[in-house]
């Protein structure tokens, strides 16, 4: 499975919910609510047929959100991240050393799933090196 760290935060009477490496930004009445509006704001962001997300609450506001289908919740992440950083899928593909941007193409639309060594890689090219910071799960 994999996870993205998100917060809530009160505003009045409502909790504003946030998942900045997705892109997601929503609200909700109640905890419960701003919850079940964050899955439902990844769902429809990743677009895919029969995707589901689960979100785990934490301590404090944090939670992390996730689903046991990977390739999507990837593809939505590198999207974000090449569109945060202004990039186009060609620049992207120069600045792997590729010619073509056809292959970087299939991790974004979900068609593979990058080993861990090459999602480093990919982020540190859509950075400009800066990382992100990847925990993985313990066993």
């Amino acid at each position: 499975m994999l996870r993205f760290t998100g917060r809530l935060i009160r505003s009045g009477g409502w909790w504003a919910v946030e998942v900045p490496l997705l892109g997601i930004y929503t609200q909700g009445r109640t905890k419960k609510d701003a919850y079940a509006m964050v899955a439902d704001a990844v769902e429809c962001l990743v677009n895919r047929k029969g995707f589901k997300v689960q979100v785990f609450p934490g301590d404090s506001n944090y939670f992390e959100v996730g689903s046991d289908t990977v390739a999507p919740l990837v593809a939505r992440f590198l999207q974000h991240q090449r569109h945060q950083a202004g990039l186009t899928l060609v620049e992207v593909a120069r600045r792997l050393g590729s010619a073509s941007p056809n292959a970087y193409a299939r991790y974004e639309q979900g068609r593979c799933v990058p080993s861990m060594s090459k999602l480093s890689k990919l982020i540190s090219v859509l950075n400009d090196g800066r990382g992100v910071v990847i925990e993985m799960p313990r066993s």
